[in-house]
């Protein structure tokens, strides 16, 4: 039986002369991504994208499975190829769907026709096949309401497909076809939700994580890179700008009044992020801050923190509560890893007092003992790459 698997397009379809090059895009990023798990003749026609395997070889589950993570579909389907003949359409659907029917009270029949040109109608093709499947499987009622069992019949140009349920796809806009950008990526919940939800939207990601040895151990930066590992099925291949930040935390500690900590300290991660975003032609910077979770994340304080930068600052959670964030880091497999007890950076010289609505000159005041540009510089030269693929 010829199995495959239609990946419905999602909001690409309604692009105008440019869909073209989001599809070419979305193509590009499914062959990388069943490169591992098979043989497959993948292509796109009438806003889905087939992948159709070549031998036995192909791993369908797994494939199935790294759909579902792909961005830019709307629907996942195994279905199973057949011609376009009542006939033939029954029994592809008597076989491929027996497990169903064997466990279900009731089915019907329902038949989509993207087929034009196809003599039967969608409501004659239903009643056809219906009519053979109600004699094949007696037990099992016709109930057109609501059906424990529905077989959907899709009628295409070269084929007819069979399936149950179509599964649920990851949505949004495929990776890369909306830019670039450098995302803060801590060992916290927040971050790995923000990169989730900016990689939805077609940005690939360039993580960057800020590491404070001996402060933080070896395990927190390990943390890190286990969490770039699973935000990768979804963001596709990155690769981990992992930060020295020890010298710049010391100097900040040392010479800058206590209050003024956290948004100092902040102001040269984005200062930082900004400089790799830029030798990597990103167009943009994000962060997992959330309004008034923190105290520097009130509005004065993200204000004051962006301040040294000209790249926009992406704040995908900004008007999320925890709960809500929470759900989205459950749901991607990165909350049992997030909450693992390992020091980050942001814990490190926290001041008892932070002043939750900096004012910028101020700031800008405490921030003259330091030479910013050399720190900046140094710790960008020092960065350790980590390749992070699927």
């Amino acid at each position: 039986m010829n199995d495959i698997l239609l990946l419905k397009q999602g909001e690409i379809v309604l692009k105008g002369l440019n869909r073209r090059i989001f599809e070419d895009k979305l193509v590009a990023n499914v062959r990388r991504r069943m490169a591992h798990v098979g043989n497959f003749r993948i292509y796109a026609a009438q806003s889905t994208v087939y992948v159709e395997p070549l031998d036995d070889g192909a791993d369908m589950e797994a494939a199935f499975e790294a759909a579902r993570q792909i961005f830019g579909f709307v629907a996942v389907v195994r279905a199973a190829a057949c011609p376009k003949d009542p006939q033939a359409i029954f029994e592809t659907a008597r076989e491929y769907l027996r497990d169903g029917f064997a466990n279900a009270r009731s089915f019907k029949v329902e038949t989509k026709r993207s087929d034009k040109s196809y003599p039967l109608t969608s409501i004659q093709v239903s009643q056809e096949v219906g009519g053979l499947l109600s004699d094949a499987f007696p037990q099992v009622a016709v109930d057109v309401h609501d059906p424990d069992l529905v077989v959907n019949v899709e009628i295409r140009e070269t084929a007819a497909y069979v399936h149950s349920v179509p599964a649920l796809g990851a949505g949004g806009m495929p990776v890369g076809s909306c830019g670039s950008a450098v995302s803060m990526l801590s060992g916290g919940i927040d971050s790995p939700v923000s990169t989730w939800m900016t990689a939805k939207r077609g940005v690939h990601i360039i993580p960057v994580h800020f590491y404070s040895f001996p402060y933080t151990s070896e395990l927190a930066k390990q943390k890190v890179i286990d969490l770039a590992k699973l935000l990768s099925p979804w963001c596709g291949r990155m690769t981990l700008e992992i930060v020295p930040f020890t010298h710049i935390q010391e100097e900040i500690r040392d010479h800058c009044p206590e209050e003024y900590f956290t948004v100092i300290m902040r102001r040269f991660m984005t200062r930082i992020a900004e400089r790799i975003a830029l030798e990597n032609g990103c167009g943009a910077i994000v962060t997992g801050e959330s309004l008034g979770q923190v105290a520097s994340q009130t509005m004065q304080a993200m204000a004051v923190t962006q301040e040294p930068v000209r790249l926009p600052v992406l704040r995908p959670l900004v008007c999320m509560d925890k709960r809500e964030i929470i759900e989205i880091a459950r749901k991607i497999g990165t909350f049992e890893t997030s909450i693992l007890p390992y020091e980050d950076c942001c814990t490190v010289f926290t001041p008892r007092h932070p002043r939750t609505k900096p004012r910028l000159d101020e700031v800008i005041e405490a921030e003259q003992p330091l030479d910013i540009e050399g720190l900046v510089a140094e710790a960008v030269q020092n960065m350790e790459k980590v390749v992070i693929s699927k």
